[in-house]
């Protein structure tokens, strides 16, 4: 059905009023009962607008004392447990084994429950050497008895002191290739295991372990004839797991927070030339 303009009105001609101006015709009054049945569209008010240019009006309060808690929460940083190296570079027992382009990451010695056994054995030998020695030396014919124990003691001793110096140049060597175990004084044993070759890693604490902080690893790789499967007494067994098995999946986010420099890739065309 065909609209009549504004300006025209029913039964009458352009400009022409009906003789009640003030009351609205029965049509128009229906139409704006139309329009409140369907809802009016809610202007936005003028002052607001103008002042935060935005039609939703004023942005929420919030009470600095709820935000309190975040803020000091994102202001402490948080704890990152990390296991250190024993210093920042290889040291000269680690750094023959390396080869240009690695990446040093941590070398770090037995726990020194290592040493638990052959201390023990030198502990006894030495006050069970010195009781014979006294009983012996009583004897007139037991003198030359003395010298032998004094003998065998100083053999005990020798012992202790290899197992020491053993312990001493030990290694367990972690670099962003491989992990590596360097042992031995005069017969040097160097096994190691590419990180990429690694299909299974565990680590095992007992409950004297747990109480002194060291553990036993378990590295299980692909091929069959492992050089490096199990190595006992390992400090700080935890950390040393974590530092591992990040080392293996995120090597970029170990290489950024230690501040890696260049690339491994630049290194690398460094020690190749142009």
């Amino acid at each position: 059905m065909r609209r009549e303009p504004p300006d025209r009105w029913p039964g009458g001609g352009p400009g022409d009023e009906p003789d009640d101006a003030d009351q609205p015709s029965e049509r128009y009054q229906r139409a704006d009962d139309d329009t409140q049945a369907l809802g009016r569209v809610s202007v936005p008010n003028p002052e607001v607008y103008d002042e935060f240019d935005d039609p939703l009006g004023e942005p929420p309060q919030i009470d600095p004392e709820e935000l309190a808690p975040l803020q000091e929460a994102g202001a402490a940083p948080s704890p990152v447990r990390r296991v250190l190296p024993l210093e920042d570079e290889a040291s000269h027992l680690v750094a023959r084994y390396l080869f240009p382009t690695e990446r040093y990451r941590g070398e770090w010695k037995r726990h020194i429950i290592h040493l638990l056994w052959p201390m023990t054995i030198g502990v006894l030998s030495t006050f069970a050497c010195g009781w014979l020695a006294g009983l012996l030396f009583q004897w007139d014919e037991g003198a030359w008895l003395t010298w032998v124990m004094i003998v065998l003691w100083l053999g005990v001793m020798g012992y202790v002191a290899w197992r020491v110096a053993d312990w001493h140049f030990d290694r367990f060597i972690l670099t962003n290739k491989r992990v590596m175990k360097v042992s031995g004084i005069i017969t040097r044993n160097v096994a190691m295991m590419p990180l990429l070759r690694v299909t299974d890693m565990k680590y095992e604490q007992t409950p004297l372990g747990r109480v002194l902080n060291y553990g036993t690893f378990v590295i299980e790789s692909a091929g069959q004839d492992q050089a490096l499967r199990e190595v006992p007494h390992l400090p700080n067994p935890n950390e040393l797991y974590l530092r591992v098995v990040e080392e293996m999946y995120e090597p970029a986010a170990v290489e950024a927070r230690m501040g890696g420099g260049e690339s491994e890739s630049e290194e690398e065309e460094k020690v190749g030339g142009p």
